[in-house]
């Protein structure tokens, strides 16, 4: 029977309903990735020359700026969603004019989106996944994740995501981040914010991940892995078949502190979906962590497939259609061996 499920952290809904995986044309078959086409990658080692100036890079040797010798570059966009010039002026985000106030609102609110986009090369090889790193690989291209959040520590907000696969929105193949630096807290983790600093209020001060957490670990039932860093699970209100959260098994606000990255566990999750899905499939990865400011919250990485389409439902609505019940994904992506290390083309 499909069940209307409340996801605790956002409080967003979702409609669980697996018997309509069963449907005609229903299964998913992720198509291999092909491999990449070294001569014409602009993020391969030694072709830095056709990327933008290196705004940081990991050289473990030393070595001058945008010249071969890295393992791990911050560049700017090519194509900024944000404009660096505008974001001295843009550390207060106006107010929506029709949120509040009295008088004729404005209905065409506007300004400049200040900001910073960079894009970070996770590894100097032909890689098209962060499951073709190796575990010390994945560790690394992280902590340098971590290390660009903190360069823009100013920020409102800090969203860095990975997109693997034209299908979730990549345009180059070569493995690589994304980090938006914000002016202004994000609609969508304003009310993950109100929802952990409520729960603190009810609890005497407890994180609402932490407890979630340790609720999910006592039934066991959407439990994927565990590493000494971290747990993955498919969460009670999967937005999308196939979704793991990997949360810290020690909870900590931000993300870029110091402390676990999970970058393991998120290879190994990786590795498991090719397991079960005989490919790895397109898909969005983000961290979220908390916005400037945040008295509580809990850093998480999320991970959905690329595995359906969003469709009126979804657009119109905002309610989710998960066809595959997180409990069964859970059981399936334990119960398979991690398909790693992924070829590398």
């Amino acid at each position: 029977m499909p069940e209307l499920r409340i996801d605790p952290l956002s409080g967003l809904r979702t409609i669980v309903a697996g018997e309509r995986a069963d449907r005609p044309g229903g299964g998913f078959a992720p198509a291999p990735a092909p491999p990449l086409d070294l001569e014409g990658d602009p993020f391969l080692e030694g072709h830095e020359e056709r990327t933008p100036p290196e705004l940081w890079a990991l050289r473990p040797e030393g070595g001058a700026p945008d010249a071969p010798g890295w393992t791990v570059r911050a560049i700017p966009n090519l194509y900024p969603a944000l404009d660096s010039e505008a974001a001295s002026d843009a550390n207060v985000a106006e107010a929506d004019p029709l949120a509040g106030g009295r008088g004729e609102p404005g209905l065409f609110a506007a300004r400049a989106a200040g900001g910073a986009h960079e894009v970070i090369v996770n590894t100097p090889g032909p890689a098209r996944s962060l499951a073709e790193l190796s575990p010390g690989g994945i560790e690394t291209a992280m902590d340098a994740w971590r290390e660009r959040m903190r360069a823009h520590a100013e920020a409102a907000y800090v969203h860095v995501i990975v997109n693997e696969g034209r299908e979730a929105g990549a345009s180059l193949p070569h493995s690589h981040a994304q980090l938006y630096a914000l002016p202004f807290v994000p609609a969508a983790v304003a009310r993950e914010r109100e929802r952990f600093t409520a729960h603190a209020e009810r609890t005497a001060g407890r994180d609402l991940l932490a407890d979630l957490l340790q609720e999910e670990v006592r039934l066991g039932e959407r439990v994927v892995a565990i590493d000494r860093e971290a747990v993955a699970v498919c969460p009670f209100a999967s937005r999308v078949p196939y979704q793991v959260q990997i949360l810290p098994r020690a909870a900590r606000s931000r993300f870029e502190e110091e402390g676990p990255l999970g970058a393991r566990l998120v290879r190994e999750v990786l590795g498991r979906l090719a397991g079960v899905l005989g490919a790895l499939p397109s898909l969005n990865l983000w961290v979220r962590t908390a916005p400037r400011g945040a008295a509580y919250f809990c850093w998480r990485i999320d991970l959905l497939p690329k595995l359906t389409h969003l469709a009126g439902l979804e657009l119109g609505t905002g309610i989710h259609l998960n066809v595959v019940a997180p409990e069964r994904a859970a059981a399936e992506l334990s119960a398979v061996e991690p398909a790693l290390p992924l070829p590398v083309g």
